[in-house]
């Protein structure tokens, strides 16, 4: 097997094994699959916090073999949006995997995700679940989502993927991605992990100012507040997703989206839906933060 390592390992079980070659992480899956053996995928742009690393011991607990990718996606970034101010950190993403197990790393060049360009590239689409909230927000963005996870599903072919729940309407539309186009892959959510403060954790925090920082806790407070209206028998949901974007419009933010959705589809919700999820997006400073909560 030939090596394909940047950090001089190579074969799993010596620690985390980096591919950037196609035909070698297919090689190499191709053989754990042959003798058997169950693969695990956790997608990722890198710059690894420990809600990447729950996804990767989550992996570990449903897999035998655990492989993350870090692949800065130029497809899902907009116009004027962070795809060269967004955080790459190689090296450091490389010891964190290995603190939690991850058996191999496949970081492909872009030419090898896109051959002929992203511009070119055959493309995925969602209807309507691509459409609303973020995808309205940001047009075309979950087109690049789907279609390089679909790419890299069809690289690796892992019997399951994980993704955090932080980003909930991402994970709706892969499950809906996965269904319509009948692919063999399980899709697994993982809670969001949260800092101390209720923040969740997302790559983007680290462009928050500390005075930024100090604001962010209000979306979780919005959310949890949203929450117990709803629990307690709230039945306006215009008057929850008011009362929660002059939340965090009162906190410093500036208020993307405040909803009570249905939580399977990501709909309106009507009466009698039980299973709701409230999801906001919110700018503060330079960072465009998400999050929800499930009722």
């Amino acid at each position: 097997m030939p090596a394909s390592s940047s950090s001089g390992r190579d074969g799993l079980g010596s620690g985390v094994r980096v591919v950037r070659d196609l035909d070698v992480l297919r090689g190499v899956l191709d053989a754990e699959r042959g003798a058997h053996r169950r693969v695990a995928l956790v997608p990722t742009m890198g710059n690894l916090h420990d809600g990447h690393l729950a996804l990767v011991r989550r992996g570990r607990e449903l897999a035998d073999i655990v492989v993350a990718t870090i692949f800065v996606n130029p497809f899902q970034f907009g116009v004027n949006e962070d795809f060269d101010s967004y955080p790459r950190t190689f090296e450091q993403d490389l010891a964190r995997l290995a603190e939690v197990g991850c058996d191999m790393l496949f970081a492909p060049h872009a030419d090898t995700v896109y051959p002929h360009g992203p511009d070119a590239i055959t493309r995925v689409e969602v209807p309507r679940l691509g459409d609303m909230l973020c995808g309205e927000s940001r047009p075309g963005f979950f087109r690049g989502v789907a279609t390089v996870v679909h790419i890299l599903f069809n690289m690796a072919q892992p019997d399951v993927a994980v993704f955090g729940n932080k980003d909930y309407q991402q994970l709706l539309l892969i499950r809906r991605m996965v269904a319509d186009l009948r692919m063999r892959v399980r899709i697994e959510g993982v809670a969001t992990v949260r800092e101390a403060d209720g923040v969740a954790m997302s790559s983007r925090n680290a462009y928050l100012s500390a005075e930024e920082r100090q604001r962010a806790p209000a979306i979780h407070r919005a959310l949890l507040a949203a929450r117990d209206a709803l629990r307690a028998g709230e039945r306006d949901h215009k008057r929850v997703q008011l009362q929660g974007y002059q939340s965090l419009a009162h906190a410093g933010l500036i208020p993307d989206y405040f909803q009570v959705r249905r939580a399977s589809d990501l709909e309106p919700a009507v009466q009698p839906d039980d299973a709701l999820v409230v999801l906001v997006a919110a700018r503060l400073g330079n960072a465009r933060l998400i999050d929800n909560i499930e009722v």
